[in-house]
């Protein structure tokens, strides 16, 4: 073998990829991986922002991470620590009142608020759980593949999902029709009236969702989000002692132990294709790695218009990917503060529960809609909300590892931004950064003052920097036309792209995004199975 020849090289050292890269590994394979940045870890990392302040740049919090996979790579004993939220959300309301969700507050609170919304909340919980107990097998499945060709391992596949679904009876199939095509706006008026409850509900179906809550399908991204747990317990939210970069490093442990070989520096230019089929990369300095297998860890936009030629794809196929929907309406950022926040809900900068927990600046589903209004029509600026949604997670206060003593740092995921803006996101960048740091302090009326610095992520930058097209934090918009056996297309669902030899492990694939990394573990399952044909 040549140098840099290898059984199978892996574009994109994330979490996918080198979740993926670690099962193939296990098999015997040689792997190597190519990461354009001089870090692993993807979107997923820790890295300093502001002199002594360190924090998760992105991806912020623990929950999606599939159990069976941080047993399959020691995780734990890779040196992973997950801790808790001691409830999970804070929401400040105009009004100086607060409502607290989770753990033992909820019920108080649902009750608080509205004593007919409590009976309710035990129907719909009854009801998620009958959905997302299959959602939670559906996404270990490969999607069948629907090709012009439908082949045997295609209809075992149309089996397997309709086993899995064979365990809802007539009123589960419904609820989940609902929320596969509905809006989760539609479906949680339908259960609740309270306000504050519908929007600690709906956050989720907008987190990194460019839409309104009332948006159909939006329903589907509320119920992405709850098929995962932390530490066992199924929902729950929970932070990675050393910021999410602890999550990769604890991987990227156990594939050099496995024998991965990782390049960092080393940005990918072009596939080598020949004779219709991939065979290795071409990085931008001029280096070849051959191999008898490429698994692409790229978002699929990126992956299929700037990687692969033009001359390798069909008509069909460039016009789909030119038409695949990117774009979360994301503007991310890593805050250092002097003290905690000063909530007018909860007075105090000493230490208490809900600095602990996601704080949500947002008291309706109503004002998240107002946001898209706002940001898809560009009314009153270049395209950003006039009163944005913000969910503030202040790291520092579960893991002292990341701040100066006596000092903290927020992450700020903040919704919504156009992903385009008019004159480009360099020339707006600080402006919408103030804007958001003035959100947090109308709730917090310290919180500006208590700024020491702070790094900023407009969509722009987050696709310069972590290759989010669009700043699309999934990799593709988790839409009904772009889910399951259509994600990314029709006929690349079962994790093989557009050219023989190569696949696709990225968020792009099925399941979709979040820090999970079974879109990598299903990936290297359908590359193992064909290996002997390769």
């Amino acid at each position: 073998m040549a140098k840099n020849d290898c059984d199978v090289l892996i574009l994109g050292a994330g979490h996918n990829g080198l979740v993926c890269a670690a099962y193939l590994a296990a098999a015997g394979l040689k792997v190597q991986m190519l990461e354009r940045r001089a870090i692993v870890g993807g979107a997923a990392v820790t890295e300093e922002f502001h002199p002594g302040f360190r924090n998760s740049v992105a991806s912020y919090t623990v929950s999606l991470l599939d159990d069976g996979i941080g047993r399959d790579l020691r995780l734990a004993e890779n040196g992973l620590r997950v801790v808790e939220r001691p409830y999970a959300n804070f929401l400040p309301l105009t009004d100086g009142d607060a409502f607290r969700f989770g753990g033992e507050h909820t019920q108080g609170e649902i009750a608080r608020f509205s004593k007919r919304d409590l009976p309710r909340w035990t129907d719909y919980n009854a009801m998620l759980e009958r959905v997302v107990g299959v959602l939670r097998e559906l996404v270990h499945l490969t999607p069948p593949n629907i090709t012009d060709r439908i082949g045997l391992s295609d209809w075992l596949g149309s089996y397997a999902v309709a086993k899995r679904l064979k365990h809802l009876d007539l009123r589960g199939r419904r609820d989940l029709m609902d929320l596969m095509t509905k809006s989760a706006g539609d479906v949680l008026d339908a259960h609740f009236e309270g306000a504050p409850l519908k929007a600690v509900l709906g956050w989720d179906s907008i987190v990194g969702n460019f839409a309104s809550p009332y948006t159909p399908g939006s329903a589907y991204v509320l119920l992405h989000h709850l098929f995962g747990g932390v530490n066992g317990k199924p929902g729950a939210w929970g932070h990675a002692i050393g910021g999410m970069g602890a999550i990769t490093a604890a991987m990227h442990k156990e594939c050099e132990a496995r024998g991965v070989v990782i390049h960092t520096d080393a940005p990918v230019a072009s596939l080598i294709v020949e004779n219709g089929g991939t065979i290795g990369a071409i990085t931008e300095d001029g280096r070849e790695f051959r191999a008898r297998a490429v698994a692409s860890n790229l978002n699929p936009k990126l992956l299929y218009q700037r990687i692969v030629a033009p001359e390798h794809l069909d008509d069909d196929t460039r016009q789909r990917i030119a038409n695949y929907r990117c774009g979360s309406g994301t503007f991310r950022m890593n805050v250092a503060l002097s003290e905690l926040p000063d909530f007018s809900a909860a007075p105090g900068t000493d230490l208490q529960p809900h600095h602990q927990t996601g704080i949500l600046i947002g008291p309706s589903l109503s004002y998240f809609e107002q946001a898209y209004f706002d940001a898809k029509s560009k009314s009153h600026n270049a395209g950003w909300a006039r009163a944005p949604v913000v969910e503030m997670v202040i790291s520092s206060t579960l893991d002292d590892t990341l701040a100066p003593p006596g000092q903290h740092v927020a992450s700020l995921f903040c919704q919504q931004v156009n992903p385009e803006v008019d004159g480009g996101w360099d020339a707006h960048r600080d402006t919408v950064a103030k804007l958001m740091i003035d959100t947090v302090d109308a709730a917090a009326p310290n919180f500006a003052r208590s700024v020491l610095g702070y790094e900023a992520l407009s969509p722009l930058d987050l696709e310069r920097r972590f290759g989010l097209v669009g700043g699309d934090i999934f990799h593709g918009a988790l839409g009904l036309d772009q889910l399951f056996s259509t994600r990314p297309l029709l006929g690349q669902a079962n994790y093989r792209g557009a050219l023989k030899g190569l696949y696709l492990c990225g968020s792009g694939s099925h399941p979709g995004g979040g820090v999970t990394g079974l879109p990598g573990k299903n990936a290297a399952r359908e590359l193992l199975r064909d290996w002997r044909r390769i």
